[in-house]
């Protein structure tokens, strides 16, 4: 049996299979592991790109999470702060906040964070790693099995990582292990709060959605730092529960990628529990699974319009095709109306 459908320990979870998925809605297979769509830390954290900012969930999922376990499956919930490319007019909405990044620096062509955006001070970032950690435990007591820190495509943890998005000259930017600094004390914060074995965080190092910086000798060693750091912990019994990373293709513009934006070379450095995410296929899925025993795929698209793709992997059944029109749209269509009946 190919090491995708085998069981498998995260943290203090044992899982039936390596395949995850994104939304909440698929746990039809017992001992599957979901992660939540992203998730705010706080109204602050809020102001999503996206129009009316409506669709975004606050944490309030115990009847979700109810479910799940009900089917014997586990999840974790994603804990997000947008950051930097926050819509401004919706953070004022919501209690007059305003955008906070790293630096005073918005995504390029961002005309409406001009004279909004600015750096948070060194208080600030800590309250903001103190509502990380209150998140995660709110999300526990309410049912969650752990809380993965989303430090992936832009958002705040991520841009305190890229020279670019952070000017700081204090000890939280300037070098690599400065600006790796805001990360690892939010690793070290929700840890402390929950427990490493609830803990995750996802990562996706090469991307450069929302105009974020990925340089050929700056990004493989930022990332090759961060990601030692977080092996340290774990040699010090301190393993999170999973890192979760990016693969290069799975950018969300752009399927094209040059050598050297591999995470093989990650995968030498951390030799925990490895989720790896991004335009995988049945075929690729079992591929990488079998690298490691240790390694996890997720899938995001195809567990979308495919609710039984678990069953449908094991026995290589035709998938249902995705609606990309109906992505990050409110209501039921492209939702839950796709069939589970299509072998």
């Amino acid at each position: 049996m190919a090491n995708l459908f085998k069981p498998i320990k995260i943290g203090a979870l044992q899982l039936q299979n390596r395949i995850e998925e994104y939304y909440s809605q698929r746990y039809a297979a017992p001992g599957t592991l979901l992660t939540t769509e992203a998730t705010y830390i706080s109204p602050g954290s809020a102001g999503a790109p996206l129009p009316g900012d409506g669709i975004v969930p606050k944490v309030g999922w115990k009847r979700v999470f109810d479910k799940v376990h009900a089917n014997d499956s586990k999840i974790f919930l994603q804990l997000w702060d947008i950051g930097r490319v926050a819509w401004a007019a919706k953070l004022k909405e919501l209690g007059d906040y305003v955008p906070l990044g790293p630096s005073a620096v918005p995504q390029e062509g961002d005309e409406q964070a001009v004279g909004h955006l600015r750096a948070l001070t060194p208080d600030e970032i800590k309250e903001k790693i103190q509502l990380y950690a209150q998140a995660a435990k709110n999300a526990i007591e309410a049912g969650a099995d752990g809380g993965e820190i989303h430090g992936a495509t832009g958002y705040l943890p991520d841009s305190f990582l890229r020279s670019k998005s952070n000017l700081r000259t204090d000890g939280y930017g300037g070098s690599v292990e400065n600006r790796s600094r805001f990360i690892l004390e939010l690793v070290d914060a929700v840890s402390a709060a929950v427990g490493p074995e609830r803990t995750a965080l996802r990562l996706s190092p090469w991307s450069t959605f929302q105009d974020i910086f990925v340089d050929r000798s700056e990004t493989p060693e930022q990332f090759t730092h961060l990601i030692g750091e977080l092996q340290k912990r774990a040699d010090n019994g301190k393993e999170l529960a999973y890192l979760h990373l990016v693969e290069a293709r799975g950018d969300f513009r752009d399927n094209t990628f040059p050598e050297w934006q591999d995470n093989e070379q990650f995968r030498d450095i951390w030799k925990g529990n490895l989720i790896r995410a991004g335009g995988y296929t049945r075929e690729t899925a079992i591929k990488d699974a079998d690298k490691a025993n240790n390694t996890l795929i997720s899938f995001g698209r195809h567990f979308l319009a495919n609710p039984d793709l678990v069953e449908k992997f094991k026995n290589d059944y035709p998938l249902n095709k995705y609606d990309r029109n109906t992505f990050y749209v409110p209501g039921a269509k492209g939702y839950i109306d796709y069939p589970t009946d299509a072998v």
